[in-house]
């Protein structure tokens, strides 16, 4: 059976939201990151760099949030996640997938954790690292208005649901302290409820014990 190494709200809530779309059976192993248990010997077996999620599939482990996103998609055709291969739809699939891990994901880390890019106990830079960090993952939620309002559809990609859309809604969780969050634009706001109204989604929010707002 399907092991996905989780802690509420964290990075592994996209593949988690992942799996329930696609309704294989899986188990959820909590990692206690509130007492760093992913930085302890055993857990950095599974993934060296101490961080979460980790997909156990039987003997294969895998980890990165977006590879193990797209490794579900593909290995759970029948579930539709991601366009067929050889087509511009998968192409973008790719762009926004990659886009929302290496330019979203990665700005919003500096968001929550600006004090390890500045010196150990430098107050100030780290705020104005946090302050810059929110201005340019705001300029960032703007392209995703922007690509909802390009095609008027539901769904991140168009008309069909996929694995990135599970990714989008994490990261405009993750907004939700924003003085300007992902809620309030005017095309990701709604798309976020949508989201949100997938009883895949309500599954994982509840299992999850995540608490509102959220979004």
């Amino acid at each position: 059976m399907i092991q996905l190494y989780y802690y509420p709200g964290n990075a592994s809530l996209a593949p988690h939201m992942v799996l329930e779309e696609i309704g294989v059976p899986y188990e959820l192993v909590y990692v206690d990151r509130a007492n760093a248990a992913q930085k302890s010997a055993e857990y950095r077996k599974l993934n060296p760099n101490g961080q979460i999620p980790v997909l156990v599939d039987g003997g294969f482990v895998l980890y990165e949030t977006a590879a193990i996103c797209l490794y579900l998609a593909d290995m759970h055709p029948q579930a539709k996640l991601a366009p067929p291969l050889q087509t511009v739809g998968r192409a973008r699939f790719y762009q926004w997938l990659m886009w929302c891990t290496n330019t979203l994901q990665a700005m919003l880390m500096h968001y929550f954790y600006a004090e390890r890019m500045v010196n150990d106990g430098d107050a100030g830079a780290a705020a104005q690292v946090k302050a810059h960090a929110e201005q340019r993952a705001g300029d960032m939620l703007d392209r995703l208005d922007e690509q909802l309002a390009s095609h008027g559809e539901d769904w991140l990609l168009g008309a069909s649901f996929s694995a990135v859309d599970p990714y989008a809604l994490m990261l405009g969780r993750w907004t939700r302290g924003f003085s300007r969050p992902a809620r309030s634009l005017p095309h990701l706001g709604p798309y976020l409820h949508r989201m949100l109204a997938r009883p895949a989604v309500q599954r994982v929010f509840e299992s999850e014990k995540l608490s509102p707002p959220f979004v």
